[in-house]
């Protein structure tokens, strides 16, 4: 694919402006559209993944607030500020990264939402394997759920153990596995129980491949250009409910022991000390608390993966930044041992 012409590309007068002067307009004054290239690539991508497996489903997108496939709808709303650079940055600035800001993140978040659209345009939750092997669908969706890092009920996508708050999260996060290109499923989780997931998943694609769903609805909840609210209401509604649940205590420890500017030339990057130290502090840690070693991996993972997103840095000597990690890394083990993990709903 060809990138777009001199022509193609719009520009935007509200591009220029400060963070402030940006925050105060409305979102549907934006006058984006989900044109963008980064946008149209990521999409173009699950379009044609779908097509090696022989599913004609297509989910539409729109722009909105957040992530998210609403109940019924075989299409995928986009967050706002994939539409343009400069809004990315400002996403980055008052949130520290920007869900999809990659292509790679993009691509695993467009699976995880085309499972649910894909639910939502063939009815599978209504079939009886379904059910069967995921739960029904009709739970309440929770507002937190309890963790079990250890758990190999479930498989691993997105982090956060998502695939463990509802049955409808389980089955989009399996379908994500299932549908990625050399994702070695069936290696990587030949002696798992969440095997017997992922192939539930190819029994149900495998009844709809070839198939037009009946589902077709192009609805479109909460579209950007109906939006009244300005990004500063949606940056402080968004901060408080973010201080409030996902990844709060973990990242909110994360920048107190590490630095997000780089205190020094050579300073070492947070990720970095943690990969080099996991295996001697998973031990350390798993065997103080009497947990097993792969509970501990999956929170080390987790840290390892946001220090990398928020761009830590260690600040003063190493021996001192082990130590600290070594805390880290026990107290957020004890607490997910017994504890609930904030969540909010993709």
């Amino acid at each position: 694919m060809t990138a777009p012409t001199r022509s193609a590309r719009r520009a935007y007068s509200w591009a220029r402006l400060s963070d402030e002067e940006l925050l105060k307009l409305r979102f549907r004054d934006l006058g984006l559209t989900p044109r963008a290239f980064n946008i149209r690539r990521g999409l173009e991508r699950l379009y044609e993944e779908l097509d090696a497996r022989d599913i004609r489903f297509r989910p539409h997108i729109w722009l909105s607030e957040e992530w998210f496939t609403p109940d019924g709808v075989p299409g995928i709303a986009v967050p706002f500020y994939l539409a343009h650079p400069r809004l990315m940055r400002l996403e980055r600035r008052i949130m520290r990264i920007a869900e999809g800001g990659n292509s790679r993140d993009l691509l695993r978040i467009l699976r995880h939402e085309a499972g649910h659209a894909l639910d939502n345009a063939y009815r599978l939750r209504r079939r009886k394997r379904w059910r069967e092997v995921f739960g029904p669908a009709s739970l309440q969706y929770p507002a937190r759920y309890k963790a079990r890092p250890g758990s190999r009920r479930y498989v691993h996508h997105l982090g956060e153990w998502y695939a463990q708050a509802h049955p409808t999260e389980d089955f989009a996060e399996t379908f994500a596995v299932w549908l990625a290109p050399r994702s070695g499923w069936r290696k990587s989780y030949a002696d798992w129980p969440a095997f017997r997931k992922l192939q539930a998943v190819e029994e149900l694609m495998a009844e709809v491949r070839g198939r037009a769903p009946p589902v077709r609805n192009r609805m479109r909840i909460e579209p950007l250009e109906s939006n009244t609210r300005t990004l500063g209401q949606y940056y402080r509604r968004k901060l408080t409910r973010y201080r409030q649940y996902r990844r709060g205590l973990a990242d909110a420890l994360l920048q107190w022991l590490f630095s997000s500017q780089r205190p020094r030339r050579n300073a070492m990057r947070a990720a970095t000390l943690l990969r080099t130290q996991q295996k001697t502090l998973i031990a350390s840690v798993s065997r103080e608390l009497g947990l097993a070693r792969y509970s501990v991996q999956q929170i080390m993972t987790m840290l390892i993966e946001r220090s990398d997103a928020l761009n830590l840095h260690v600040r003063g000597n190493r021996r001192d930044a082990v130590r600290n990690s070594r805390w880290l890394l026990e107290r957020l083990a004890d607490l997910y041992s017994q504890g609930k993990t904030p969540h909010l709903r993709l």
